[in-house]
């Protein structure tokens, strides 16, 4: 995350409605926007490849898929995130076109520019939405898939797959998918 020196102190409000006229997109974290990085074609594709794998495993249901340009909100820490995609299957979710409140499954494609924030302060900041059961993670160097699922307790698991077990699975949403079909044309 790099800090936008146009906006050193901003409130949500203002945020959305800067947000809603500029050519480049920006975080919101308490506060501060900060400009995003661009994405590669591995990023790309594999962000492509896993929302046509979760649409169709979801056509007919009432989960609704989003990724890029649909923001996630986290009111109780006043962050807004672009997550690489998320599924939320909450009636309350439609009453926004521009941001989701009630995600159950958030996906981020790790870049060396956003993987330490990815896995840490984000991550945590993901932690204080309700209807959250699973983060993922999903590395664009190598085949490599992090998944962290919500136990009735509040905690934290963490399971990760890599080639060897052929197939992942997004327990949230009841997906099991290929490494093959999760990196397909997708060079490492």
């Amino acid at each position: 995350m790099i800090a936008s020196p146009d906006y050193t102190h901003l409130t949500s409000d203002q945020y959305l409605q800067l947000e809603a006229s500029s050519p480049i997109k920006h975080e919101y974290r308490n506060g501060k926007a900060y400009a995003m990085a661009g994405t590669t074609d591995s990023h790309n594709l594999i962000a492509g490849n896993l929302y046509t794998m979760i649409r169709n495993h979801l056509r007919g249901s009432n989960f609704r898929v989003y990724f890029a340009d649909v923001k996630a909100r986290l009111e109780s820490c006043n962050c807004f995130y672009y997550p690489d995609l998320m599924v939320t299957f909450e009636d309350r979710d439609a009453e926004t076109t521009t941001y989701k409140s009630y995600p159950k499954l958030i996906v981020e494609i790790l870049s060396d520019s956003t993987e330490a924030f990815d896995r840490g302060d984000k991550f945590i900041d993901y932690q204080t939405l309700p209807t959250l059961e699973e983060y993922v993670l999903i590395s664009s160097k190598k085949q490599r898939v992090e998944c962290y699922r919500r136990t009735e307790k509040e905690l934290w698991l963490f399971q990760f797959y890599l080639p060897n077990h052929k197939s992942f699975y997004c327990n949230s949403i009841g997906l099991e998918a290929t490494f093959s079909e999760l990196y397909e044309n997708v060079i490492l």
